[in-house]
C-alpha cells in the first residue's frame, strides 16, 4: 500500500509584497523565517524597500551564512518565474545607490518609486533615511546608534530563546524599549509627519517605507502612512491585496511552526472544555 504524502500548501497570492530592513549580512537578520516567508507568500511586485543588505555591518565583520545567500537565491527564482522586483537600496546599503537605475538578474534598482493600488491609490515607495535628519547630518551618532540597536538584537535573540524554552510567544525588546523612551517617540511621530509631506509633494496618496522598524498602517490628515517594518526584529512585510487594501503580515513562527501551534490548540480545547463544564 503506497505511503501518503503530506502536500505541502500553496502560497498565498498578493497582488503586491512590501519587504524593507532585512539586514542580510547582520547576525540579528531573521534569515530562516524570511525564506519560510517567500516561501509560503508570493505576489505579481515585490518592492524591497532598502536596507537589505547591511553593509555597515559587514565593514566591520564579514558574516554570510548559507541562509542568507539562499534568500538572495529566493528573490532571483521569483524572477525568473515572472516576478517583478523592484530595490530600493537605504542607508545600510547605501553602496547599491552607485547603481540606481540599473537592473541585476532582472531586478530594478531605483532611487524612489511609485505604485499604484488596485484602487487606484498612488502610493510613494522610498527607504526613509533621506529624512532622518541624524543620518543625514550626524553620521558617527547614526554609527553609535547602530552600535547600540545590535547590542539590543543581540540580547533580543537569547531572550527569546529562553521564552521559547519556556513556552512563552516571541517579544521584542528593543521594541519596546523604542515605544518607552519619549524621545523614541518624539522622532518615530517626526518621521512620519515627514514621510506625509513628502508624498503631499509628490502627489501621492500614501508612502511605503521603512527604516524605523516600526511597522504600521495609518490615515494622517488624508495620507495613507504606510511602515512596512522589519525582518530582524518585528519580522513583519506588508501585503496589497486583489482590492487594493493593504495589511502588515507578522511572520514570528515558520509555518511549521505555526501549524504544531494550532494543533496544540485543538486538542488542548476538549479538555478546556471539560474543565470549564
Amino acid at each position: 500500500m503506497p505511503v501518503s504524502q503530506e502536500v505541502e500548501p500553496e502560497p498565498t497570492i498578493y497582488r503586491t509584497l512590501f519587504l524593507s530592513d532585512v539586514h542580510l549580512g547582520s547576525r540579528g537578520c531573521q534569515a530562516e523565517l524570511l525564506l519560510d516567508f517567500l516561501k509560503n507568500n508570493d505576489a505579481a511586485t515585490i518592492y524591497l524597500v532598502g536596507d537589505m543588505i547591511d553593509g555597515w555591518q559587514l565593514k566591520n565583520r564579514w558574516y554570510w551564512p548559507q541562509a542568507h545567500n539562499d534568500v538572495v537565491q529566493k528573490l532571483l527564482r521569483k524572477v525568473r518565474k515572472g516576478v517583478r522586483v523592484i530595490y530600493l537600496p537605504g542607508n545600510h546599503d547605501e553602496f547599491a545607490r552607485d547603481y540606481i537605475g540599473s537592473v541585476f538578474g532582472g531586478v530594478e534598482v531605483a532611487d524612489h518609486a511609485y505604485h499604484m493600488t488596485a484602487d487606484k491609490k498612488r502610493l510613494l515607495i522610498v527607504h526613509g533615511d533621506q529624512f532622518d535628519i541624524v543620518v543625514k547630518h550626524a553620521r558617527w551618532l547614526a554609527y553609535l546608534g547602530d552600535w547600540a540597536y545590535t547590542f539590543a538584537l543581540w540580547s533580543n535573540l537569547w531572550l527569546n530563546k529562553i521564552r521559547r524554552k519556556l513556552g512563552f510567544t516571541y517579544w521584542s525588546l528593543s521594541a519596546w524599549a523604542k515605544l518607552k523612551v519619549k524621545n523614541a517617540v518624539n522622532f518615530i511621530g517626526a518621521f512620519e509627519a515627514a514621510l506625509v509631506e513628502a508624498a503631499r509633494r509628490h502627489n501621492a496618496n500614501g508612502v511605503v517605507c521603512g527604516h524605523i522598524h516600526h511597522a504600521v498602517i495609518r490615515d494622517v490628515g488624508g495620507i495613507a502612512y504606510v511602515n512596512i517594518g522589519d525582518f530582524v526584529e518585528s519580522c513583519t512585510a506588508v501585503a496589497e491585496h486583489d482590492d487594493g487594501r493593504l495589511e502588515i503580515l507578522h511572520w514570528q513562527m515558520t509555518s511549521e511552526e505555526r501549524r504544531r501551534a494550532a494543533l496544540a490548540a485543538n486538542e488542548g480545547t476538549p479538555t478546556a472544555a471539560r474543565a470549564a463544564a
